[in-house]
């Protein structure tokens, strides 16, 4: 089954400002929260590797490729994509 049909969804950081533990132009794993996308927060899993809460404006959610999807799985890491490199 793949990370799309399991409901995951992926977001690009494109803002940073006082938030040590999120880094620009990384794609996150978004942890579905009803309540905090209400406040506009996305629950993402950041470098740290734990779930916090981040203003939604820093991000754009992004659809991956499926190949992407399972490299993240694979890898099991707080963040899939550099674009800078």
């Amino acid at each position: 089954m793949t990370m799309e049909r399991k409901g995951r969804k992926f977001a690009l950081c494109i803002r940073d400002e006082e938030c040590e533990d999120l880094e620009l132009h990384k794609v996150y794993l978004v942890i579905p929260d009803g309540r905090a996308a209400k406040d506009g927060y996305l629950r993402i899993v950041d470098e740290s590797g734990e779930d916090y809460l981040y203003p939604e404006s820093y991000f754009l959610f992004v659809k991956l490729p499926r190949k992407a999807q399972e490299a993240f799985q694979i890898q099991g890491s707080p963040h899939l994509i550099d674009s800078a490199r």
